[in-house]
C-alpha cells in the first residue's frame, strides 16, 4: 500500500492553542507495522540515565488513559505492557506526529513527455525499465549511423578551403574529380558523426537530405547533387555560391536597402518559400545569413540554403518543438504550436531591416528578444520609417500580424501592391 494523500480541517491541541492542519499524510503501511509491534513484548533497554527496564521518555508528551479515544490492546495492570502502569499506549493515529508540507508537491517529471513525444515521432512506445546500476549496467544499444549513401566520396570529390561554419557542421568549397560534375566547383556540408549521439540528430540529417532531393529545381533553391557518408562523417554536396550573404550585403550598403531594392529580394525570398510550402515544407530558419548570392553581381539571382532544422508539415498540422533564430522566431513557435505562418513571420523580420536598417524586436539576452517578439510592437515611428511609403508599412504589418490567422501567405503577399 502506498501513502494517502489528503487534505483535512482537523483540529488539534498544542500548548494548550487550537490550530487548524491542513495537507495530512498518513502512511497506511505505517500504522498497521506499529499497531503489530505494540502487540509484542519490548526488550528493556538502558536509557543514558541509569534507569533500567523502562524506555525513555525524555522529550515525550505524557498521554493520559482517560484522553485517548482509542482502545488500549493492554489492560490496566498487565505485565506484557512496556508501559508504566497508568499509561496506555494509543495506536500510531494518535501517538505518531503529523507530517505537514506547507509547499505544494514538486511537479511531475518530464521523463514521461519526452517518452511520449519519442513515441509520437518514431511510432512507437519506448521501453521502460528499471535503471541499471553501475556496476551491472549493460552497455547502451549502439545507434545505427549507416545512411546508405554513396561511399566513395573521396573518389568523387576532392575538397578545398572551409567557407563556412555552423551548429551542426561546417562547409568546404570541392572539385568534381569524375562524372557529371568533373571540374565544376561544389560546396560540401560536412556533419561529423560523432556528433550523433542520439537517434533524433540522426533523423535529422536523414530529413535534411530527403527535404533536398524533394526540393530541387527551384530557380532560388540551392541545388542539390549527392549525399556521401563514410565512417566519420556525411557529406552533402549541393551548388557553391560564391557571391556572399545578404547580411553582408545589407550592411555594405549601409545598413538598408531603397524601396525598389528591397522588393527585388523581398520578391525572391517569398517566390521561394512559397515553393517550399506548397511542397509542404517548412524552413525554420529564415534569416539574412541563409540567403546566398550566385556571384558579386548586383544583379545576381539569391539561393535559401540550410535545411537542417526544416520538416514536412501536414496542412492541419501544428508543431510545438522551438527552433530558429532568436530575432527571427514567431511568436506562436514561443507558445509552441505553429506552422507555416511561422516562416512569414521571419520575412517580415528580414522585410523590416531591408526598409530601415535595424531589428524590430532586440534585447540584450535571447530571453529579452523573447519577451520583445510576445509583448512588444514594431516601431514605425522614427526615422527612416517617415519617408517610407504607406504601402511599404502596410505590407510590413501584415507579415509581423502577432494573430498568425491574419497573417498573409506567401503567395498572397506576393500579389500585393507593394510588390506589384
Amino acid at each position: 500500500m502506498g501513502q494517502c494523500y489528503g487534505k483535512g480541517n482537523l483540529r488539534t491541541v498544542n500548548d494548550g492553542m487550537e490550530s487548524n492542519t491542513i495537507n495530512l499524510v498518513v502512511s497506511a503501511d505505517q500504522e498497521e507495522e506499529q499497531v503489530q509491534q505494540q502487540q509484542v513484548q519490548l526488550p528493556p533497554r538502558t536509557p543514558g540515565n541509569g534507569a533500567v527496564g523502562l524506555p525513555s521518555v525524555k522529550n515525550t508528551p505524557a498521554r493520559s488513559s482517560n484522553s485517548s479515544p482509542w482502545p488500549s490492546p493492554y489492560p490496566h495492570g498487565v505485565a506484557a505492557s512496556p508501559l508504566p502502569a497508568g499509561v496506555s499506549p494509543s495506536p500510531a493515529r494518535g501517538s505518531t506526529p503529523r507530517r505537514f508540507f506547507r509547499r505544494p508537491f514538486p511537479p511531475p517529471s518530464p521523463a514521461k513527455h519526452i517518452r511520449a513525444s519519442l513515441a509520437k515521432r518514431f511510432g512507437a512506445k519506448p521501453k521502460e525499465g528499471p535503471i541499471p546500476e553501475e556496476s551491472g549496467a549493460e552497455p547502451e544499444q549502439a545507434l545505427d549511423k549507416s545512411f546508405g549513401y554513396n561511399k566513395n566520396f573521396g573518389a568523387k570529390y576532392e575538397l578545398g578551403k572551409e567557407i563556412g561554419r555552423g551548429h551542426f557542421g561546417h562547409t568546404c568549397s570541392a572539385r568534381g574529380k569524375k562524372g557529371e560534375l568533373k571540374d565544376h566547383p561544389v560546396a560540401v556540408k560536412i556533419i561529423s558523426k560523432a556528433k550523433m549521439t542520439t537517434a533524433i540528430a540522426i533523423e535529422d540529417v536523414r530529413r535534411e537530405v530527403k527535404i533536398l532531393r524533394a526540393l530541387s529545381g527551384h530557380k532560388h533553391l540551392v541545388k542539390f547533387y549527392d549525399a556521401c557518408e563514410d565512417a566519420n562523417n556525411v557529406y552533402i554536396i549541393m551548388e557553391l555560391c560564391e557571391g556572399g550573404e545578404l547580411l553582408d550585403r545589407i550592411l555594405a550598403r549601409g545598413g538598408r536597402y531603397t524601396e525598389e531594392d528591397a522588393k527585388a529580394i523581398v520578391v525572391q525570398i517569398l517566390s521561394v518559400v512559397s515553393f517550399c510550402h506548397l511542397q509542404g515544407v517548412v524552413h525554420r530558419d529564415l534569416k539574412p545569413e541563409n540567403f546566398l548570392f550566385t556571384s558579386g553581381g548586383e544583379d545576381a539571382d539569391m539561393k535559401l540554403i540550410d535545411f537542417g532544422l526544416s520538416d514536412f508539415i501536414r496542412p492541419d498540422e501544428r508543431l510545438n518543438d522551438i527552433v530558429g533564430s532568436a530575432y527571427y522566431v514567431a511568436p506562436e513557435v514561443l507558445h509552441r504550436s505553429y506552422s507555416l505562418e511561422a516562416d512569414i513571420w521571419s520575412i517580415g523580420v528580414i522585410t523590416y531591416i531591408l526598409l530601415c536598417g535595424s531589428r524590430p524586436f532586440w534585447a540584450r539576452t535571447e530571453s529579452g528578444i523573447f519577451r520583445a517578439v510576445l509583448r512588444s510592437d514594431p516601431n514605425f515611428d522614427d526615422l527612416p520609417w517617415p519617408s517610407v511609403s504607406p504601402e511599404a508599412k502596410d505590407f510590413v504589418k501584415r507579415l509581423l500580424n502577432k494573430d498568425y490567422r491574419k497573417r498573409m501567405t506567401a503567395v498572397q503577399a506576393l500579389s500585393k501592391n507593394f510588390l506589384c
